[in-house]
């Protein structure tokens, strides 16, 4: 409540919206193109630091945990230097070590220099979203949130093409010196447009160090599993079976320690608001989703069209074509439309796309999978934009800088399940394919036999055994294909039973203290 007698103004930035935007997006997009420009590029790193291709996912997997692990601190963090001077560091600090990795000798080095990349990318994100959704209006808010997209949707998509091309061309050192201009940039535009709202206050709350502790014991475990858990056959290895345990038991200790802490680390309360519990649950299915399209997609096209690494990556490209031209007019469209009607389209858009993406075969053509793919980014952008937008309409606005650091966090580990639990899926559903088809690999089949005589007479008298082979090859190929079929069958209906539940989101408005503060 105000004063009697004293009028609250809405605060606003002091430059141009646009400027901020470009400073903080610089950065933004930077970092985000860093979680998978390096993917085609682990065979050349491995070979280069005289380590195994096994070993190199740890230049993944560190920069994962590391991000992770800052993401729900930026509330705290950016309370307790103030959000500005927090960026301007984080911003230095990713830069820096974007010039350590690029300039590593061995793999512990890069691996050290990818934990401190992780540690300033990490709040890169929620920052950006947080300044965009206070430096315009309410009306403004889904143009805003297009632009953040633009790097939060696209950047991940054509990483792995842009990696493909500068390793290809150059050294995979050059993906990680590329960071170097653009951070400099970054920190220039930003000290010179970026500024701190008057109601966020630079806190001097001490660091709740339990919390941390089981944050940051339970995501690390909970990437550890995900990550090397289809490579340690998942919960018939004991060491998954103990790293999933403790993952469980440190983050349910952490919800309940946050919620009774005076001053938590990351404000779990805010879940309470319907409107956000309800985007945040359904940013990480789509996090799962988009990033779960990204893996298996390129492997069907690598493992059963003999794609290589980089027109693979190409291939995935029309999908950020798609999100681009959608970024260009969803915010427009915000203005005159139901945002939850958008994301229904979107999730039933989505749907579609994955189940004409399942009927794959083996003659398919780069085209066939073009078109699927522009519709799905398309799509993809028709939800993120209303739901992002969405989910702070009815917080107060000092608490979107908190609320973003969670919204990120949970697409961030959507999109690790996502990848994890679809590799895991195929797998398992190749064998059983395979496992149903060789049934028929016998003499007393007609149509086996029939396949291996025509096979024979191809062959002009080679050993039946060759004939024999190749069958055995053909059926495993067959089984692997089906098993991507059932993969995008299995998105299809994620996405499907998502749909209506866009409507347990409130169509309104923020209330008056998010558009007018502090002038008591």
């Amino acid at each position: 409540m105000s004063a009697p007698g004293r009028t609250e103004v809405p605060w606003k930035p002091s430059h141009n919206p646009w400027l901020v935007t470009i400073a903080v997006l610089l950065a933004t997009f930077m970092e985000i193109l860093d979680t998978s420009i390096a993917n085609v590029a682990l065979p050349h790193i491995a070979g280069s630091l005289s380590a195994s291709v096994d070993e190199s996912t740890w230049v993944l997997t560190s920069y994962l945990v590391a991000n992770a692990i800052v993401l729900p601190m930026t509330g705290w963090l950016t309370r307790r230097f103030g959000r500005k001077n927090y960026l301007t560091f984080s911003v230095i600090l990713f830069t820096v070590a974007s010039m350590l990795c690029g300039v590593a000798q061995t793999l512990p080095q890069l691996i050290l220099a990818r934990i401190l990349q992780g540690l300033g990318g990490g709040g890169l994100q929620p920052i950006a979203q947080a300044v965009l959704l206070e430096s315009f209006p309410p009306e403004e808010r889904g143009v805003a949130m297009a632009a953040y997209g633009m790097g939060v949707v696209v950047a991940p998509i054509i990483g792995p093409t842009l990696g493909g091309w500068i390793t290809d061309n150059f050294s995979w050192r050059w993906i990680f010196y590329i960071n170097i201009p653009i951070g400099m940039a970054a920190v220039a535009m930003q000290n010179a447009f970026l500024e701190d709202p008057p109601y966020l206050k630079i806190s001097r709350t001490a660091l709740d160090r339990i919390g941390f502790g089981l944050m940051a014991i339970g995501i690390a475990l909970l990437q550890l599993v995900l990550d090397k858990g289809q490579e340690a056959d998942w919960f018939g290895s004991t060491w998954i079976c103990w790293a999933a345990a403790g993952s469980v038991a440190a983050l349910t200790a952490f919800v309940f320690w946050e919620l009774s802490h005076k001053h938590p680390l990351v404000n779990l309360r805010l879940l309470a608001n319907r409107n956000f519990a309800s985007a945040t649950f359904l940013v990480a299915i789509l996090g799962a989703v988009l990033y779960g399209t990204t893996a298996i997609l390129p492997l069907f096209m690598q493992q059963l069209l003999h794609y290589p690494a980089l027109r693979a990556g190409l291939a995935m490209t029309p999908r950020g074509v798609g999100s681009f031209l959608a970024m260009l007019i969803v915010g427009h469209v915000l203005k005159r439309v139901d945002g939850r009607y958008m994301m229904l389209g979107g999730f039933l858009g989505i749907t579609a796309t994955c189940w004409l993406l399942s009927s794959l075969n083996l003659d398919i053509t780069s085209a066939s999978i073009a078109w699927p793919l522009v519709l799905n980014g398309f799509a993809v952008a028709f939800i993120f934009v209303p739901m992002t937008t969405l989910s702070v309409a009815t917080l107060d606005q000092r608490e979107i800088s908190q609320a973003t650091g969670i919204y990120a966090l949970l697409r961030n580990l959507g999109a690790g399940v996502g990848i994890s639990l679809m590799v895991a899926f195929q797998v398992r559903s190749a064998q059983t394919h395979q496992a149903t088809l060789v049934a028929h690999l016998t003499p007393y089949d007609p149509a086996y036999v029939s396949f291996i005589g025509k096979l024979g007479a191809a062959l002009h008298g080679a050993p039946q055994g060759l004939a024999q082979a190749l069958a055995y090859q053909s059926m495993v190929r067959q089984a692997v294909l089906l098993s991507y079929m059932d993969c995008f069958r299995l998105l299809a209906l994620v996405c499907l039973v998502c749909a209506p539940l866009v409507f347990l989101l409130r169509k309104g408005k923020a209330p008056s203290s998010a558009e007018h503060l502090l002038m008591e």
